[in-house]
C-alpha cells in the first residue's frame, strides 16, 4: 500500500496559544480596559472646579458632567447581554472600547458645559458595555479551572481606579490642563481596540431573542432616578425633595420592571436567576460588602482632608496602599480557594476586611504613618480577595446558554450597590454631624461612618454561610471539605 503524500508546505497558522497563556492574556486586555472606565469615573472629581472656571460655570453645576454619565451606565448596562449575544461578544466589546475612547476625545475639546455633559453621555454608553461584555468575553473563553486567576486580573481595576483616580486628576491639572484628563484614555482605548482584534476570539452563541424593548425603559428609568438619587443623597447636590422624588420614582418603577419581567419570555434583567445559590449568594452577600466598600473611597480622603489636614494630593497618595494591596493580592488568590475553598474564604475573609475597616475607623494624625499604610495595604488586599471570590462563584452553576443574562443583571447590580455606599457613607456622616452639632465632620462622626460600613460588611458573613461547603470547586480546585 503506497504511502500517503506528505505535505510538505509549511504551516503558516497563527499557533494556538496555551491554555494558561491565553487566559491571562484575554483577563489583562479586559482589565485594561474596565481600568481605563473605573478611572475615568474618579478622575475627573478633582478637576471639575478648574473645569468650571474655564466654562464660566458654577461649581456645583458641573456635578451634572458626573451624573450625566452615571446616568448613560445605568440605562445602557441592562441590555449589555443582549447586544453581546445579537452581534457577537468581542464586536460590541471592541464598539464599546471606540465609543469611550470617541467620547473621551470630544470631552477633552468640551468648551461649553452643555458639550461636555453629550460627551460624556456617549463615554457612558461606551463604559455600560465595555464592564459586562469584558467579563462575559472572558468566561466565555476562560476554562472554569482558570476563571479565579483570570478574575483576580477583573477586579483590581474596580479597586484601584477610584483611588488612584483623584491625586492623577489633581496631577494634571496642576501640572498640565484639564484636558489631559480624557485625552489619557485614547492611547490605552486605540490599544485596547487593537488588541482585542488579535487576540481575543470570536466566541458567539446560537439563537437570538428580541429585545426587550418595555423592559428597557422601564429598567432605565428605575435605575436613572435610583443612580441619581443616591449619588445626591445627604450631599447637598440637589434639593432634597427632588432627591426624594428621585428616588420614589425609581422605586416604583423597579417595581413595575419586576412585574412586568413575570411576563415575558427574555426580560432584560433575568430575575429567575436568583434562584441558583451560588449566585443567589454572590449578589445579596456581593451587595452588602460592596455597599461597605463603596463607601471607603468617599470617607477616607475626606477623613485626611478635614480631619488630618492633608492636601488632595496627599490624601491621595496615602489611599494609594489599598491599591498596592489589591495587586498583592493577585497570586494569592488561587492559593487561598483551593486550600479553603469559596464559602470558608467568604465567611473568614469577609470577617477581617471588616476588621480592618474598623481599625481604619480609629486613625487619629498621632498614628504612625506605617501604620496606617499597613492597615491601608493588608485591608486592601482582603478587600480584593473577596471581590475575585464573589465575581467568580456568581457564574460557577450559570448555564452557558444564560451566561449573557447573568453578566447583564450582575453587573447592574454591582453599579447600584456601588453608588449605594457612596449614599451610606455620605449620611451617616450627615446624621453624625447632626448628633454632634458639627458645622463640618469631625474625626468622630468620620469614625461613625466607617463603623457603619464595616457593619454592611459583617452583615454579608451570614449570607455567605448559606452555601455548601464545596461551592465552586470546580473554580477553585478545592480538594475535600
Amino acid at each position: 500500500m503506497a504511502a500517503a503524500p506528505v505535505d510538505a508546505r509549511p504551516d503558516t497558522r497563527p499557533a494556538t496559544p496555551p491554555a494558561g497563556r491565553r487566559a491571562r492574556t484575554t483577563a489583562l486586555i479586559v482589565a485594561c480596559a474596565l481600568f481605563m472606565q473605573n478611572l475615568d469615573s474618579t478622575v475627573i472629581s478633582t478637576a471639575l472646579p478648574t473645569m468650571a472656571l474655564a466654562f464660566g460655570e458654577s461649581p456645583v453645576r458641573m456635578n451634572v458632567a458626573l451624573t450625566s454619565y452615571l446616568l448613560s451606565l445605568a440605562v445602557f448596562i441592562p441590555m449589555s447581554g443582549w447586544m453581546a449575544d445579537r452581534f457577537g461578544a468581542r464586536t460590541v466589546f471592541r464598539a464599546a472600547i471606540l465609543v469611550f475612547t470617541v467620547g473621551s476625545v470630544l470631552c477633552g475639546r468640551a468648551d461649553t458645559l452643555s458639550f461636555l455633559v453629550g460627551a460624556r453621555i456617549l463615554q457612558g454608553i461606551g463604559g455600560a458595555m465595555m464592564v459586562p461584555v469584558g467579563r462575559l468575553l472572558l468566561l466565555r473563553t476562560v476554562a472554569k479551572g482558570e476563571l479565579v486567576a483570570a478574575m483576580a486580573w477583573l477586579s483590581m481595576p474596580a479597586l484601584i481606579g477610584p483611588v488612584l483616580g483623584p491625586p492623577l486628576g489633581g496631577f494634571l491639572v496642576d501640572h498640565f490642563s484639564w484636558r489631559w484628563i480624557f485625552d489619557i484614555n485614547v492611547p490605552i482605548g486605540l490599544a485596547g481596540f487593537v488588541l482585542v482584534t488579535l487576540y481575543i476570539p470570536d466566541v458567539r452563541e446560537a439563537g437570538r431573542v428580541r429585545l426587550d424593548f418595555v423592559g428597557l425603559v422601564l429598567s432605565g428609568v428605575s435605575l436613572a432616578c435610583l443612580m441619581v438619587g443616591f449619588e445626591t443623597a445627604g450631599r447637598g447636590m440637589m434639593d432634597a425633595r427632588l432627591t426624594a422624588w428621585m428616588l420614589g420614582t425609581g422605586t416604583l418603577a423597579g417595581l413595575a420592571y419586576a412585574w412586568h419581567a413575570r411576563r415575558v419570555a427574555a426580560p432584560l434583567l433575568d430575575f429567575t436567576l436568583l434562584r441558583i445559590p451560588t449566585f443567589m449568594v454572590s449578589v445579596v452577600a456581593g451587595t452588602l460588602f460592596r455597599i461597605g466598600v463603596g463607601a471607603v473611597p468617599f470617607l477616607l480622603p475626606l477623613m485626611l482632608q478635614l480631619g488630618f489636614g492633608y492636601t488632595a494630593t496627599e490624601s491621595g497618595l496615602v489611599t494609594l496602599a489599598s491599591s498596592a494591596g489589591a495587586m498583592a493580592m493577585k497570586p494569592a488568590a488561587m492559593s487561598a480557594l483551593r486550600r479553603f475553598g469559596f464559602r470558608r474564604t467568604l465567611v473568614w475573609n469577609g470577617m477581617l476586611s471588616a476588621c480592618f475597616l474598623l481599625v481604619t475607623s480609629c486613625f487619629r494624625p498621632a498614628w504612625p504613618m506605617a501604620a496606617i499604610y499597613a492597615t491601608l495595604l493588608v485591608g486592601g488586599f482582603f478587600r480584593s480577595l473577596q471581590f475575585t471570590s464573589f465575581n467568580t462563584l456568581a457564574y460557577a452553576d450559570i448555564p452557558r446558554a444564560r451566561m449573557s443574562a447573568a453578566t447583564s443583571l450582575y453587573s447592574t447590580i454591582q453599579q447600584v450597590s456601588l453608588s449605594l455606599g457612596v449614599t451610606v457613607g455620605a449620611a451617616t456622616l450627615e446624621i453624625a454631624m447632626r448628633v454632634g452639632g458639627d458645622a463640618l465632620p469631625s474625626l468622630l462622626d468620620f469614625s461613625v461612618g466607617f463603623v457603619v460600613v464595616a457593619a454592611c460588611l459583617l452583615a454579608a458573613t451570614p449570607v455567605a454561610m448559606l452555601m455548601p461547603r464545596d461551592a465552586g470547586a470546580e473554580m477553585s480546585g478545592q480538594r475535600g471539605g
